[in-house]
């Protein structure tokens, strides 16, 4: 399960690179049916916003059958907010899907990107998780170990931070569905 629930949030953090490709490109869904034709482009681009959208919530429906862990009060030494901090590599992700001429290009650096992402075992931001008010945090533990934290609580102070029933995406990165 969580291979799997890992690859859904890796297409979910780079899936929007497709979104922005097809609205560059103008690729309307008015065009594949007859009934549909007189639909204004803008329900097109809606629709392609709305699938990542979609695949965000599922993947947040998903993580309860994701393994449990805990944080113990006390334990954390640090917190730093990482909202901002992916924000500049998802803006480079926009550009290159605007600057993508063909189809097969956009293929080629999409599988790139996903495979990527994958394997850097933290990189699971996704911008759309904002959405649905969560936020990110790097903590570090006493022990030294930096951990990528996905969670709708404000994190200040780390001595009074606690998580009894974290889900555990793998080793380095949590999410918090309370």
């Amino acid at each position: 399960m969580n291979f799997i629930y890992r690859l859904l949030l890796t297409f979910n953090a780079t899936s929007l690179i497709i979104v922005i490709y097809l609205v560059k490109e103008e690729v309307l869904i008015n065009e594949f049916h007859l009934i549909l034709c007189g639909l204004p482009n803008y329900i097109s681009y809606i629709l392609y916003f709305l699938v990542p959208i979609f695949l965000t919530f599922i993947s947040i429906l998903i993580a309860r059958y994701l393994g449990e862990d805990n944080i113990f009060i006390g334990t954390i030494k640090s917190i730093e907010q990482a909202n901002n901090t992916f924000l500049p590599s998802y803006l480079g992700y926009f550009f290159v899907a605007l600057s993508i001429p063909f189809v097969d290009t956009l293929v080629f650096v999409f599988a790139i990107l996903f495979v990527f992402t994958f394997l850097s075992q933290t990189l699971y931001f996704n911008p759309l998780f904002l959405i649905f008010r969560y936020h990110f945090y790097y903590l570090t533990t006493t022990n030294e170990i930096k951990i990528f934290v996905i969670t709708r609580r404000i994190l200040k102070a780390p001595k009074e931070t606690e998580f009894e029933k974290l889900k555990r995406i793998n080793d380095f990165t949590f999410i918090d569905l309370t």
